[in-house]
């Protein structure tokens, strides 16, 4: 465990400098603070770099430009086996098996804070730091994840993974910043990625066509797109290109003589190769008070307390967080009870815990209940 009782000026720590703005000011807090700081930019993805997907050179570029103006040393790696092998390979078999993952969370786990941590260890580090939106406290009672000052921007979502180890060697610079805030730092001084463009892409895949990405590893499935009561609307391109709550893309007009609304997906019956979709954002196919989950993760490394044991939850980043019962919690998963009904519960996706402002782990979504 890292030793947080030495001086800033007697700890290396290796920054994860992406080439965006957020890492690049969480370099500088750090070795404004007096710590000794280097970076280092992960390249993780290698199948399409002529597609001009990814951008990785730019990203380089601009990870480069940002050393050089702080005067820190950039160190490079490429992780691609690793992504394909512990991200990408999970992210493929959950599309298959038609549900919707978050490969976000998967990379956090095992690319930034596993094969990024074990490499700047190796380069006689003793801590990483990252441009993540999360706070982090330590007590004798261990390591803990809390949410930020920018409510609208903390990831602590996509963080719950992590276990205390990893957080023992974490940093997150971030923690009392809001998004404004930041660009106004990196403005001030001189780097010349204050207003990029914030990244939203799949994890180190970078923005695309999501549908026309996939087809690229998933062949096309059509089959017929229904109402619940069974009237044929047209043709979907596969399942698994789809998602529950999905408003964009569906390819469908209306009924003739019925509503002009838009069209949600409600379900998948993978039985009938069949997409059920939905007029209305809130129909009851699209809501529900419970959910089970599994492969529950607590970052404590122990359960919470005896059950049934009240708390918050999130379905999504950003959602505002719900209070909820957890009221069974074994070896098959865990049981979630909400207070008031939650909207397009996705298998695939993952539900996260809280205690005030404490992240407490999450687990992978099953199926509503």
């Amino acid at each position: 465990m890292t030793d947080r009782t030495c001086t800033p000026s007697q700890r290396r720590i290796i920054v994860g400098l992406s080439g965006g703005v957020d890492s690049a000011v969480a370099a500088h807090l750090l070795k404004d603070a007096g710590y000794d700081v280097e970076a280092l930019f992960m390249k993780n993805w290698e199948e399409d770099d002529e597609a001009g997907y990814c951008a990785a050179a730019e990203d380089l570029a601009d990870a480069r430009a940002v050393a050089e103006r702080l005067g820190i040393r950039l160190h490079t790696v490429n992780f691609a086996s690793e992504y394909w092998d512990h991200v990408f390979e999970y992210f493929l078999a959950e599309y298959r098996a038609l549900r919707t993952p978050n490969p976000d969370i998967l990379c956090n786990r095992e690319i930034k804070f596993a094969a990024f941590l074990d490499h700047a260890l190796g380069l006689g580090a003793e801590a990483i730091a990252t441009g993540h939106y999360a706070r982090l406290t330590h007590d004798e009672t261990g390591h803990h994840l809390r949410l930020c000052a920018d409510e609208g921007k903390d990831q602590t979502y996509f963080l719950h993974l992590l276990n205390q180890t990893q957080l023992a060697h974490a940093h997150f610079p971030l923690a009392n910043l809001t998004k404004p805030e930041v660009r106004r730092i990196a403005a001030d001084l001189g780097l010349a990625n204050a207003q990029k463009k914030d990244s939203t892409g799949i994890c180190f895949i970078g923005e695309r066509r999501f549908k026309d990405f996939l087809e690229r590893f998933l062949p096309r499935d059509p089959g017929p797109i229904e109402t619940p009561d069974g009237v044929y609307l047209g043709q979907h391109q596969g399942l698994a290109y789809y998602t529950i709550g999905q408003r964009q893309g569906l390819g469908i007009g209306g009924i003739a003589g019925g509503r002009e609304s838009p069209w949600y997906v409600a379900a998948k019956d993978a039985s009938r190769n069949l997409l059920v979709v939905v007029q209305d954002g809130n129909h009851p196919l699209l809501m529900a008070h419970a959910l089970k989950a599994l492969e529950p993760h607590w970052i404590s490394g122990r359960p919470p307390g005896t059950l049934p044991f009240r708390c918050l939850a999130r379905l999504r980043h950003r959602q505002p967080l719900q209070a909820c019962t957890l009221l069974a919690l074994d070896s098959d998963g865990c049981r979630i009870a909400f207070d008031v009904p939650q909207r397009a519960i996705t298998p695939g996706q993952s539900i996260v815990f809280y205690d005030g402002d404490e992240c407490l782990g999450g687990a992978v979504i099953e199926h509503a209940a």
